[in-house]
C-alpha cells in the first residue's frame, strides 16, 4: 500500500504549484483583455490542477480572470484535485457514454459564460457553442507559460525518466542475439510500467537493431549478433513526457569503428554540459556539435541535437538549425547527438535529459552511457 501511494505521489502535481500556474494563467489574462480562458486539454488540466483521467472521459477548466476556478468532469474527482468548483456533465447514462461527449462536457460550460464577453481557448473552440463570446486563441500564451517549469513538474518528469531507466536496465538483462525486436520492447513497457506505477502514454521513437537513423517501431524480426540496438524512449507520466536515448551492443564487443564513434558521441555530450547556460545560443551549440562529429570517418550526424520537453515531446527551447532559440532558467531540454553509417551496425545515438539552472544544467538521467 505504501508502494502504491509513494508512486501515486511521484506522479503528481503539488497544490502550491497548480495554484501558482493558475495565478501566471490570470496574469496572462488580464495584459491579453481576457474575462476566462477555457481548457480541454487534458495535460493542461492536469497542469493547472493535477487532475488525471483516461482521455475519453473530457474535462474542461474554466479560469476567470478573477473569482473561483471551475473544473467540469464527467466522473467524480479524487480529494487531491485543486479547483475551486467541481461541476459534472451528463456524459453517460447507466455506464453507456453518449455520442458527442465533448458537446455535452460544453453544453455544461455554456451554463457558466454568462458573464464572459471574451474568452481564451486551447483547443475545442467551437464558435457556434459560444455564441455571442468573442473566443482567442491561448495556445501562444500556453507555450511560454509551460516553458519554465516548476519543481512539481520537474519532479513529475524525473519519475517519467526512471521509467525509462528501467526499462534500459531490463534491456540489458534480456537483449540477446535471436531475439526479436517485438519481444525487447514488450518487456522493456512491462518494466516501465511497472516503475512509474500506472499505465503510461507514448513509450518512445526507436525500437530496431540496425536499423539506424531511420529507427522505428519494433518489428517481428530476429535481432542479429554485432548489431547495434538504438533505443529512443519516451515515458510519458500524466502528459509529461520524458525523451532518452541508449545504443546497446546486441552481444559481442564493439568493433574499433564503433568504440570510435561511441567515443566522440559521449565527448559531445560532455561538451553539450560545458556549453549549456542560461543566455547562451541554442543554434551555435547546434553548429558547434555539428562541426565536431559530423562527417568523421565518413558517419553522418544528419539530425537535430535536443530540444525541451515537458508536455509535449518537442516544445521550446530547440537545438535545430531552422531556430535560433535561446537557454533560459527552468528549460528541461535533451541532448541527442548521434553517428551513423554501415560499417557501425548501423549507428548509435545518445541522449540525455537536463534541468537549466540560473549556472549551467544539472542532468536528469543517470543510465549509463556505454555500448
Amino acid at each position: 500500500m505504501a508502494d502504491h501511494a509513494d508512486k501515486r505521489a511521484a506522479c503528481s502535481l503539488t497544490a502550491e504549484g497548480c495554484a501558482q500556474r493558475v495565478e501566471r494563467l490570470r496574469g496572462r489574462l488580464g495584459k491579453a483583455g481576457l474575462d476566462a480562458a477555457l481548457l480541454t486539454d487534458p495535460a493542461y488540466i492536469f497542469y493547472f490542477t493535477n487532475a488525471w483521467d483516461r482521455v475519453i472521459f473530457p474535462r474542461a477548466l474554466l479560469v476567470p480572470r478573477t473569482g473561483p476556478t471551475t473544473l467540469f468532469a464527467m466522473m467524480p474527482l479524487p480529494d487531491d484535485v485543486y479547483a475551486d468548483r467541481r461541476v459534472m456533465y451528463d456524459g453517460q447514462f447507466v455506464a453507456t457514454m453518449v455520442d458527442d461527449t465533448h458537446a455535452a462536457l460544453l453544453e455544461k460550460v455554456r451554463e457558466h459564460l454568462q458573464s464572459v464577453g471574451t474568452l481564451g481557448c486551447d483547443r475545442l473552440a467551437l464558435p457556434w457553442m459560444f455564441d455571442g463570446i468573442d473566443v482567442h486563441d491561448l495556445n501562444p500564451d500556453m507555450f511560454a507559460l509551460r516553458r519554465k517549469k516548476d519543481a512539481d513538474e520537474v519532479a513529475v518528469l524525473r519519475h517519467a525518466i526512471g521509467g525509462c531507466e528501467a526499462a534500459y536496465a531490463t534491456c540489458r538483462k534480456v537483449l540477446r542475439a535471436g531475439l526479436s525486436e517485438v519481444a525487447m520492447h514488450a518487456a522493456m513497457h512491462e518494466a516501465a510500467v511497472n516503475y512509474v506505477g500506472e499505465p503510461i502514454g507514448e513509450f518512445g521513437n526507436d525500437f530496431r537493431a540496425g536499423g539506424g537513423m531511420d529507427g522505428g517501431f519494433p518489428r517481428q524480426r530476429a535481432m542479429e549478433k554485432g548489431e547495434i540496438a538504438i533505443l529512443d524512449l519516451g515515458v510519458v507520466v500524466r502528459g509529461y513526457s520524458s525523451d532518452n536515448c541508449r545504443s546497446f551492443m546486441v552481444e559481442g564487443k564493439p568493433t574499433p569503428a564503433q568504440a570510435e564513434a561511441h567515443r566522440r558521441v559521449v565527448e559531445a555530450l560532455k561538451f553539450c554540459e560545458s556549453f549549456i547556460r542560461p543566455g547562451a545560443s541554442c543554434l551555435e551549440l547546434y553548429r558547434k556539435v555539428h562541426e565536431m562529429i559530423d562527417g568523421v570517418n565518413g558517419w553522418t550526424f544528419p539530425h537535430h541535437l535536443g530540444h525541451g520537453i515537458g508536455l509535449r515531446t518537442h516544445e521550446s527551447p530547440r537545438l535545430n538549425p531552422h531556430w535560433d532559440d535561446t537557454f533560459a532558467a527552468g528549460d528541461v531540454i535533451t541532448c541527442e547527438p548521434g553517428l551513423y553509417g554501415d560499417d557501425l551496425r548501423a549507428g548509435l545515438r545518445l541522449e540525455q535529459d537536463y534541468l537549466v539552472t540560473e549556472y549551467g544544467v544539472e542532468r536528469l538521467t543517470s543510465f549509463p552511457l556505454d555500448l
